[in-house]
């Protein structure tokens, strides 16, 4: 029999799935401090960083169950990314719920989130928006990845896009427009929700 600390992400998964219950544990083992460490950097507390860690590797398992990890030889980026969600749905419930922070003083006029700038929460939401707006944008072809990254990542005109890759501006144009068209096709298949509440 061969060890399974010695064997991959990807491996101890196919195992798992397999029916070989031990993988899920060593695997649990081999990325617990990394998960722990970056929900317990975010959240900044200790018991809600350990509900969040419990309730993503409940969500991993379950998603490995049901099928829905496709082995891209990334495994803890995968687990990272739905820790990040569950984040932002704690964050996102907060806010519903009136809640700026976990202070113990329930009665601090500050905890409100008319006094409160820009929150975690808004960064990691919009944080979560860009990162899925570039790998959307990964998916396109490439002259339509180019006109979107000089258009809105350089600022250019829409006459100086079509200078530099000596097409007309209605071809510029044009592969915006379709740019957008498959964006919002990707948006759509993939079922993202790309906005703030």
């Amino acid at each position: 029999m061969f060890k399974t600390e010695i064997l991959s992400d990807n491996e101890l998964v196919q195992l798992y799935i397999n029916g070989d219950h031990s993988s899920i544990d060593v695997l649990i083992d081999r990325h617990k401090n990394r998960v722990y460490s970056y929900i317990l950097l975010i959240v900044k507390n200790q018991n809600l960083a350990e509900d969040i860690f419990q309730d993503t590797f409940i969500k991993v398992i379950r998603s490995l169950k049901y099928g829905k990890y496709v082995e891209n030889g990334k495994f803890i980026s995968w687990v990272l990314r739905i820790s990040h969600n569950l984040i932002i749905d704690h964050f996102r419930r907060e806010k519903l719920n009136g809640i700026v922070s976990r202070d113990s003083s329930e009665s601090d006029v500050f905890n409100s989130p008319k006094f409160s700038d820009e929150n975690i929460e808004d960064r990691l939401v919009m944080e979560q928006i860009l990162f899925e707006v570039k790998e959307l944008i990964k998916e396109l072809p490439e002259d339509q990845q180019q006109v979107i990254f000089m258009r809105h990542y350089q600022g250019l005109s829409f006459k100086e896009i079509a200078d530099l890759t000596n097409v007309s501006i209605n071809t510029a144009l044009g592969r915006m427009r379709y740019a957008l068209i498959n964006l919002r096709k990707l948006i759509r298949e993939k079922n993202l929700t790309l906005t703030r509440i």
